[in-house]
């Protein structure tokens, strides 16, 4: 039989974060422990982390999906293997609850290796490899997102990331004309979190074009799918789908939405696609298309953040993965994770403190 305990947790932002939706300054997770009555000391952890307007799921109701997975759990033996634990969860959360089923999923596979957070055997999980990086830029002023570009230049990091659409364009052109200058072989990704309105998005990713950009993340609202097909096969900046790809859940959508749109780029996001069954199943498909793809943490604690790493780490994949900000709070749980000169490490050797569940 299994036991499963859950409590809240609120993260504190250092400072304001800010994105085309709005401002945030706390981050409400749900940390799971999950063991087996007959071996209660040995404990698997997830963290559930919605993020509000965002995750499809309703977030008052966590709780009582929690609850009523606690029942059910009580009654059912240990998966004897992965393949077993993404079943098992598949039956246990209800579709919409994306980030339920992440932390099930995570507690599980903690819970297979034994309950020691290695939840996938890499490289990095034995402190002997590293994930290169992109250095996030969050929306602020101009004085202070100028700030933010130097610290990260300075820092090391060479793919810079920043979020766009909240301020006057002309002041987000000449921020991104500011980071080119300080480092002309930057690789630059922008992100709209669809803030371009769909008749404005092709000129205006052309005016971003001339800074070599990367690419661009979901530059209109998802839905648009004529209009998203346009950007996708016209525009001067290759086009990656994020919010797009958050209420696909069949393997047939899943195959639609990517012969029709033929992006360029996905941003896969665990928490928020419904757990690592779905991401590998969006990978696998995407590589059948010959579309790249980077794994992308939600806002997690470092918690999610160590699972969502080690997943990463099991895929060869060059590309910089968005996996740096467990560094925005000022109360999160303290990891062998740390970053240098833009890549992610793992130091088996450093402790993890007491998960407060």
């Amino acid at each position: 039989m299994l036991r499963l305990e859950f409590k809240s947790y609120l993260l504190d932002f250092k400072f304001p974060a800010g994105t085309s939706r709005g401002v945030m300054h706390q981050r409400k997770v749900w940390f799971l422990k999950l063991s087996k009555s007959s071996q209660p000391e040995v404990s698997g952890f997830g963290e559930a982390a919605p993020i509000h307007r965002l995750s499809l799921e309703d977030i008052d109701k966590v709780e009582a999906v929690l609850k009523d997975i606690k029942r059910k759990l009580s009654r059912l033996q240990m998966p004897f293997n992965r393949a077993e634990a993404y079943d098992l969860v598949r039956g246990l959360v209800p579709e919409p609850f994306a980030s339920v089923k992440f932390g099930l999923e995570m507690a599980f596979l903690d819970l297979l290796s034994g309950g020691n957070k290695e939840v996938f055997d890499s490289e990095l999980s034995k402190g002997q490899g590293s994930i290169p990086i992109n250095g996030l830029i969050w929306m602020n002023n101009l004085d202070h997102m100028k700030e933010q570009v130097e610290q990260k230049i300075q820092e090391g990091f060479t793919c810079i990331k920043l979020k766009i659409g909240a301020l006057d364009f002309e002041k987000e052109l000449t921020l991104i004309e500011f980071l080119r200058n300080l480092a002309g072989d930057a690789v630059i990704r922008v992100d709209a979190n669809g803030a371009f309105q769909a008749r404005e998005a092709l000129a205006k990713i052309k005016r971003l074009a001339a800074f070599n950009i990367h690419s661009i993340e979901q530059p209109i609202m998802p839905s648009q799918m004529e209009a998203m097909q346009l950007l996708c096969n016209k525009a001067a900046i290759p086009i990656a789908l994020d919010e797009e790809l958050i209420p696909v859940k069949s393997s047939e959508e899943k195959k639609e939405i990517l012969d029709f749109l033929k992006p360029q780029f996905l941003v896969l996001k665990p928490t928020l696609l419904g757990g690592f069954v779905h991401v590998e199943e969006w990978i696998r498909l995407a590589e059948e298309r010959n579309i790249q793809w980077w794994i992308t943490s939600a806002l997690e604690s470092n918690l999610g953040l160590n699972a969502i790493s080690q997943f990463a780490a099991t895929y060869d994949n060059e590309l910089p993965q968005g996996l740096g900000t467990g560094q925005l709070y000022h109360n999160n749980i303290e990891s062998p994770l740390r970053i240098s000169e833009g890549k992610l490490f793992y130091d088996p050797k450093k402790s993890w403190a007491k998960i407060p569940v």
